[in-house]
């Protein structure tokens, strides 16, 4: 993919043999894709993913031109904000599991994930479209988003906070069914029932 990752990724290897000035403009492109990818999102979640680049772009507070040099392709933007967010998602549980109880930090990256769900509306006819360029997607959001509720569930299991018969991929599946209610309900009709699906999980705990 064409994209401000891999520019990035060049910046950073020139950075670390340079000098903090090199590392603090890394930091700086870090943080600008960062905003053009929530821009993105915001936009895909309004309008869809065949929203004009000038939409996208007066989001973000950018030119036109900086969204075609960071992402020659629309499908090049799809696949880096579906990645963005999936990453967003997967790097909140280890800081929620470190700040809170073990079931509070399992119910708060619930709570972040149905918003995900919701968000990504945008993205769905996208993904679904059967476009090899978003091919790698479904296994991208397994692989990191599997392990990470994998690590949560146990540590409440383990606390005797949630059963310990649930199997993480399942549980991201019910929640995605139930997310999609925010779309015609609104996300607090879908945080509201995701919370009554992890308060579940405390049936047959083993205290």
């Amino acid at each position: 993919m064409a994209s401000a990752e891999r520019e990035m990724t060049q910046t950073g290897s020139n950075a670390d043999s340079g000098s903090a000035p090199g590392r603090a403009v890394r930091a700086d492109a870090r943080r600008n894709l960062a905003m053009l990818l929530e821009a993105a999102m915001a936009v895909f979640a309004r309008s869809g993913v065949d929203a004009p680049v000038r939409e996208i772009a007066a989001e973000a507070g950018v030119g036109v031109g900086t969204v075609y040099r960071h992402f020659p392709q629309r499908s090049d933007l799809v696949v880096a904000v579906f990645r963005h967010e999936v990453d967003g998602c997967a790097d909140a549980a280890p800081a929620l599991a470190a700040a809170h109880p073990p079931a509070e930090a399992l119910s708060r990256w619930m709570g972040r994930y149905v918003d995900f769900i919701a968000a990504k509306r945008g993205l769905a006819a996208a993904l679904r479209s059967g476009d090899p360029a978003f091919a790698a997607l479904p296994g991208y959001f397994e692989a990191r988003l599997v392990p990470v509720l994998r690590a949560l569930l146990d540590a409440a299991a383990t606390a005797g906070e949630v059963r310990g018969d649930v199997e993480p991929y399942d549980l991201l599946r019910a929640v995605g069914d139930l997310g999609l209610s925010a779309h015609y309900d609104g996300p607090d009709h879908a945080r509201r029932m995701v919370a009554l699906l992890v308060d579940g999980l405390r049936f047959g705990a083993k205290r």
